[in-house]
């Protein structure tokens, strides 16, 4: 008997090893029968024999493989009517795509079993008659694109049940009827241009622009007036002279001379000025380049003899002070809260030092921020590995990162011989930067706030996933004018104290980071005519005109089939990036929408889909908005 037992567990077992390992074979087959009985003049690699996740086009599974969960089919030339008994089959399917085919018939009815749906995106298709009545059945769905159809009827007034809708686009259809009072709190892009509705806006969507009604028959007169642009008032004559207008000799003379010495003044106080600086900030990098200098000529001769570097628990670093200061170093960069450095001991640890400025705590405060920095142990946030306090010196010590900041590996020796980020890369970077930022707004119970998100402070692990570093630094350190720098393309409109941000801000800086990867552009840059350019408003420009993949970095735009996922991480972007803090989303909820855009070390799609090689130009973005998919 107890060998039955045994026999028993080994087959139970091998049962629940072999489930675990199987394709997902219900969905397998709906997929199939989709494929089989709906005509494409695309080939597809859905092969009967073959394993659908990881190798089918277009298909991606939940992370234990026992589901499908996104299929992705757009351009695939697909003909008539969806077979019905079919995708419906798919229970867990999350996102649905087959725009830009020559689909035709009627929204398919048995949709509605597809419970789990969040992202359906079905424009320029031929789809006719009217939208389903019941929208309510799909309660996840948060972004729905149904333009350049032929529906029509009128709008179901059950999408105004839909809490978490955040894009509707059903533009260029032939809809009719009124619109009904969508009261979606996070709803954030509209378009419902060129159909055949009438009536007049409901005044909760009168914060969209006219734009996303324009070609209806509406009423626009209860709309908010659309002021033009203010023009600054014309500068104000200067008072003339008695003798015409027209300056004295003697006293155009006195200007000059005037003018002169102020600005030989001007010049030599600014040259004082930049070599104390100097000085200053080349005291620790002189002194690590040139090993023969005691620490006392470096550290200021005021300092407490008794402060020494201060190690976090679990730091298996050797050294101190002194041989810190004896290490060799260059200078990496110049941030906004201070110098960092990269320091190699005599024993070749190598680390980075954080050199800080303008630190406006006492000791007590700065070593209380420190513990509270110091603890946080993520796989995405750089660990403090110890500190430094005295007087004149405050100083950090964290790993290095040998693939260096994001904003390096972005924006560095652009042209040729470079080797561009792919777009898995930077997934993969957003995702570990989400994750790391969202894990830094828990702590301190949930008060903590990074303060100076950007990609300059965002590393690259082994695992190519991004780490974020500088952590509540804007908290201890003097307030920041916000000058015209890259710096300043990062802050969100509120902060006006960077000691005062909150997380929403975070969120904001975040946002900006991620139209950063997807544009290859800095937050702030200038044009060939030296125009200065601030990204988030020149992708608002883009997305309000004429939404097209003018918006996305060249260097992207070789890799196929990544269009959708560069669309969808745009919207999430647009949503970090709103105006008003309240209506950007939690971190936490930006980490888990990054996350369902594609699992980055879940790599769906087959080689010739992702690589360059193939001399088939990327798609072009055909949308208007960010609702397209």
């Amino acid at each position: 008997m107890a060998g039955l037992g045994v026999l028993y567990w080994i087959f139970l077992l091998g049962l629940i090893f072999l489930q675990g390992n199987a394709d997902p074979v219900e969905d397998k087959q709906a997929l199939l029968d989709f494929l089989n009985n709906l005509p494409h003049s695309r080939t597809l690699n859905w092969n009967e024999s073959g394993p659908v996740c990881d190798h089918w086009t277009g298909v991606t599974c939940s992370e234990d493989k026992s589901h499908v969960i996104a299929v992705r089919l757009p351009g695939i030339g697909f003909t008539g009517q969806i077979p019905a008994d079919t995708l419906s089959r798919l229970s867990r399917l999350q996102i649905l795509s087959l725009r830009s085919n020559v689909i035709s018939g009627e929204f398919p009815s048995d949709f509605s079993n597809l419970k789990n749906l969040s992202f359906l995106f079905l424009q320029f298709n031929n789809f006719s008659g009217p939208l389903p009545l019941d929208f309510s059945v799909w309660k996840n769905l948060t972004i729905v694109n149904l333009s350049n159809n032929h529906f029509n009827g009128s709008i179901p007034f059950s999408l105004s049940n839909l809490t978490q809708l955040w894009g509707l686009d059903l533009a260029n259809n032939s809809l009719s009827g009124e619109i009904p009072d969508l009261q979606s709190r996070k709803l954030r892009q509209l378009n419902l241009s060129n159909n055949k509705l009438n009536g007049s806006v409901p005044e909760s969507l009168q914060r969209f622009p006219r734009s996303a009604f324009i070609g209806n028959n509406i009423s626009f007169a209860s709309f908010p007036p659309e002021y033009p642009p203010v023009l600054p008032p014309a500068p104000k004559p200067y008072p003339k002279s008695k003798n015409g207008g027209k300056l004295g000799e003697t006293a155009l003379l006195g200007i000059i001379i005037a003018g002169a010495v102020l600005g030989i003044v001007a010049f030599a106080f600014l040259i004082l000025v930049f070599c104390s600086r100097r000085r200053k900030e080349d005291g620790l990098s002189g002194k690590l380049s040139k090993g023969g200098m005691s620490p006392e000529k470096v550290i200021s001769r005021s300092q407490d003899a008794n402060n020494k570097l201060v190690f976090f628990e679990g730091c298996h670093y050797a050294f101190d002070l002194e041989d810190l200061l004896r290490a060799s170093a260059e200078v990496l960069g110049k941030g906004t809260f201070g110098t960092a450095y990269k320091a190699i001991l005599e024993d070749a640890t190598c680390v980075v030092v954080k050199r800080l400025k303008d630190v406006n705590v006492g000791k007590r405060d700065f070593e209380q921020h420190m513990e509270v920095v110091g603890n946080i142990r993520h796989e995405n946030v750089v660990e403090l590995k110890a500190y430094y306090y005295s007087k004149d010196e405050k100083l950090m010590v964290y790993d290095y990162y040998n693939q260096g900041s994001v904003s390096a590996l972005l924006h560095g020796r652009r042209g040729e011989g470079r080797n561009p980020l792919d777009w898995d890369t930077r997934l993969r970077i957003a995702i570990g930067a989400a994750r790391g930022i969202a894990h830094i707004h828990t702590e301190n119970g949930g008060k903590l706030v990074h303060g100076n998100v950007k990609a300059s402070n965002i590393f690259v692990n082994m695992q190519q996933y991004g780490c974020v570093s500088d952590v509540g630094l804007a908290t201890i350190t003097s307030s920041l004018a916000p000058p015209i720098s890259r710096a300043a393309g990062y802050r969100a409109p509120e902060v006006t104290d960077t000691r005062k941000s909150g997380q929403p801000a975070d969120v904001y800086s975040f946002g900006v980071v991620l139209l950063e990867l997807l544009t290859g552009k800095s937050p702030i840059h200038t044009t060939a005519g030296d125009e200065i350019i601030h990204l988030v408003r020149w992708v608002h420009s883009v997305v309000r005109e004429e939404w097209t993949a003018e918006v996305f970095d060249l260097e992207l735009m070789r890799y196929l089939y990544i269009e959708e996922e560069m669309v969808e991480m745009l919207q999430i972007a647009m949503s970090c990036v709103a105006r008003m803090p309240d209506q950007r989303p939690k971190m936490l909820d930006v980490a888990k929408m990054i996350e369902n855009v594609r699992r980055a070390d879940n790599d769906n799609r087959t080689s010739s889909e992702n690589r360059s090689e193939s001399s088939t130009p990327a798609p072009v973005v055909r949308a208007e908005n960010p609702t397209s998919q």
